[in-house]
């Protein structure tokens, strides 16, 4: 693998990182009932809570 591919890689896996690190807390509290606002299947259902912290730990490690 050439150098440009390796930094590309790493920008990639890195803003993937960012937006589950955005998007993982938000799951986590639709799924704990605490962001209610609009009408969403995701509010109250405990499933996103973990899945929401899955997220934002995948992308923790991947920032890493």
């Amino acid at each position: 693998m050439s150098c440009d591919e390796e930094s590309t890689l790493r920008i990639a896996f890195r803003v993937m990182g960012v937006l589950l690190l955005l998007m993982g807390p938000i799951w986590f509290l639709l799924g704990a009932n605490v962001l209610t606002a609009g009408n969403s299947p995701m509010i109250g259902d405990t499933r996103w809570e973990f899945y929401g912290g899955l997220a934002a730990l995948i992308g923790v490690v991947l920032r890493a």
